[in-house]
């Protein structure tokens, strides 16, 4: 049966090729950054707390000391422009097949049981149709083997150590958690919340989750927190609010966070830097007019669905 073990095996395939590559051109910081990472994916359960303690200590090290080189730009700036100019809007029919094959996988799997781990239906398909569109490239365009592993590694090398902020933040999320901060800041929003007033607390429980998400930049940092300070004591368990509603809306909320954060330096940073725009906070700026409204709608389907 294909389970969670499979995609972290595929995950550090990809994160070794990135280091083989990146070695090669001779950026032995990156390459290191990646391979441990890779050591992660495949190991994390051999290493034990320890071992992985020490491995995120040295991510850490290599990236905090300013050792990660951006990559340099890939071949002909021209020749790159007139090919994407003659392949038009169509270059993105590959991409769709990514949503496609993640759409129909969760409904085939679980209609065929026994294939895939029923628990990670959903990823297993987004990681198959990631595989689909990789081949249906390569039938397509028919570039050189290695052209996707390279574009890759150019691409994740631009990006850098902001790869993988939102796995470290999302266990920042559950250190604190575990350290009680939710019971805190449940004990604080509790104060200000109206006796009685389920309205009262789907409105924190949102909006505290956009702005905890500012604050800590990723969603899944934020979650752990609020659903122990506000989700679970009052919308759950209280009110009798539907979990799967609540939890699944409520990081839609975090979500909408997201988009008006610095900290969320993957998503709002990295691609003004990619972009080359003057405003370093472009990005946000342009995403505030549609973050706000969303938050609202979020809230209020929170507080017409979750109760039902």
């Amino acid at each position: 049966m294909i389970g969670l073990p499979h995609l972290y095996g595929f995950a550090a395939l990809v994160f070794a090729g990135f280091a083989w590559r990146t070695a090669r051109a001779g950026n032995y910081a990156n390459a290191t950054f990646w391979g441990l990472i890779a050591v992660s994916m495949a190991a994390g359960d051999l290493l034990g707390d320890f071992g992985n303690g020490l491995l995120a200590l040295s991510l850490v090290a290599i990236a905090g000391l300013g050792r990660m080189q951006s990559a340099a730009a890939a071949g002909d700036g021209a020749a790159r422009t007139a090919h994407a100019q003659r392949l038009g809007n169509r270059i993105f029919l590959p991409a769709l097949i990514i949503p496609a094959a993640a759409l129909f996988g969760t409904w085939f799997f679980k209609a065929v049981p026994g294939l895939v781990d029923p628990k990670q239906v959903t990823l297993i398909s987004l990681a198959l149709g990631v595989i689909a569109a990789l081949i249906a490239c390569h039938i397509w365009l028919r570039p050189p083997v290695l052209a996707a592993l390279d574009q890759g590694r150019r691409l994740i090398d631009t990006v850098g150590w902001a790869a993988i902020l939102p796995q470290m933040l999302a266990s920042l999320g559950a250190v604190f958690a575990l350290a009680g901060v939710g019971d805190a800041v449940g004990s604080l929003v509790g104060g200000a919340i109206p006796e009685g007033s389920r309205l009262g607390a789907v409105i924190a429980f949102g909006l505290g989750m956009a702005v905890f998400t500012m604050i800590m930049g990723n969603a899944f940092a934020a979650f752990p927190v609020m659903a122990a300070a506000i989700a679970v004591p009052l919308l759950i368990k209280t009110y009798g609010g539907d979990p799967a509603i609540v939890c699944a809306i409520g990081m839609l909320c975090g979500f909408c966070g997201t988009l008006m954060t610095p900290m969320a330096a993957n998503f709002n940073m990295v691609p003004a830097a990619l972009l080359e725009l003057k405003d370093r906070n472009g990005v946000i700026k342009a995403q505030i007019g549609t973050a706000l409204p969303l938050l609202i709608v979020n809230i209020a389907l929170i507080a017409l669905l979750a109760f039902r």
